[in-house]
């Protein structure tokens, strides 16, 4: 058996245009050659097109009630984008919705994706001339990030928000330079238009940010990957040697602190414990405390009564010890106090004569 598939794999590459199904891939094609760049975008034109499309299409999108006021003034701008290319649309202010649909003059099967991103981006608050981009440029694209789910607490997820737009702006403006693309932050979504590359960046900063990775880390990689791009040289080799590589460090917590400081002392310094083969006492329950102190035989107002005269008793304390440090600052100074404060006063005289005299 080992002979024979030897001898196919000899008659294989011996002859290339073999008939092997396996191996159609290595026919020859003279039709490929070096110059043809097959990532390059084609433009459509109409005389690609067999004809009208034989069934109707559409995409519909709902949009908050705050953005009514707004596509109603500019509907008109936007029919008069979207029939440049056959696609017809619907403002329905009942059910708050925006409709796309095919008609008899489309062509360009793609277009009707296009105007669902375009109508998406208009119901996310991105502005009509910039959503519009979309349906003239093939090199523009369109991604709408979720980040509503992503954060339990309102209040952590306000500031994680925040920190993605950073102080007047400037961090959303650095990533929008850095990976050239446009970035709106809006509610619990983020808008984002550019390139494939452009937006896979933008979506990894977006959900790292919300994982409490500060976005800073990758506008600083960026940046590095941005001069390392200038390079000839570096073309080909891996840039994650000149990249910074961040680690999280977990924080402690105070108990925790207190014994690493106690277990770097050294040895002879540390107070040992004598050995006991009994094991520790058994704390007290609730219940018991509330048994020794008299709570647990209380009825409940007496219990709230309790509560509210040892909270009176805390307070009173307090605003007893705030009151003495306020009076300790109308209290005469002392001998010894004014002695070292005459004394300073005569030094701080001397010392201009002395930087004189040298």
């Amino acid at each position: 058996m080992t002979g024979t598939s030897e001898v196919k794999r000899q008659r294989r590459s011996a002859d290339p245009s073999t008939s092997d199904a396996k191996h159609t891939h290595r026919r020859p094609k003279p039709w490929d050659t070096d110059d043809i760049d097959h990532w390059r975008i084609e433009p459509f034109t109409e005389a690609d097109s067999s004809g009208p499309f034989l069934e109707e299409s559409s995409f519909a999108t709902l949009f908050p009630a705050y953005r009514e006021t707004y596509l109603r003034e500019v509907w008109p701008l936007v029919t008069q984008n979207l029939e440049r290319f056959g696609i017809a649309c619907e403002l329905n202010l009942i059910e708050g919705s925006m409709t796309v649909r095919t008609t008899r003059k489309t062509r360009d099967p793609f277009i009707l994706f296009r105007a669902r991103d375009f109508i998406k981006l208009l119901s996310r608050s991105v502005p009509v001339g910039q959503a519009a981009k979309i349906l003239h440029r093939d090199d523009v694209y369109a991604d709408v990030i979720s980040i509503g789910g992503l954060v339990r607490n309102r209040e952590r997820f306000v500031k994680r928000r925040q920190r993605l737009i950073g102080s007047n702006g400037s961090t959303l403006k650095a990533i929008e330079l850095l990976t050239e693309c446009y970035v709106l932050v809006q509610g619990n979504t983020v808008s984002a238009m550019g390139s494939h590359k452009g937006l896979k960046q933008v979506r990894a900063i977006v959900l790292d940010c919300m994982r409490n990775v500060h976005p800073v880390y990758h506008i600083k990689k960026l940046m590095i990957k941005r001069e390392l791009a200038k390079d000839p040289a570096l073309a080909t080799e891996n840039w994650e040697r000149f990249l910074p590589q961040f680690k999280k460090k977990p924080r402690r917590r105070p108990s925790a602190a207190i014994e690493a400081s106690a277990s770097s002392q050294p040895a002879s310094q540390r107070a040992r414990k004598e050995y006991s083969p009994f094991p520790p006492p058994q704390p007290p329950r609730k219940i018991d405390l509330q048994i020794e102190s008299g709570e647990y035989f209380m009825t409940e107002p007496e219990r709230r009564a309790a509560r509210v005269a040892e909270k009176k008793k805390r307070s009173s304390a307090v605003s007893e010890q705030r009151r003495r440090e306020r009076e300790r600052a109308y209290e005469a100074p002392g001998t010894e106090e004014i002695l070292r404060g005459r004394e300073r006063r005569r030094q701080r005289a001397e010392a201009p004569a002395l930087r004189d005299t040298e």
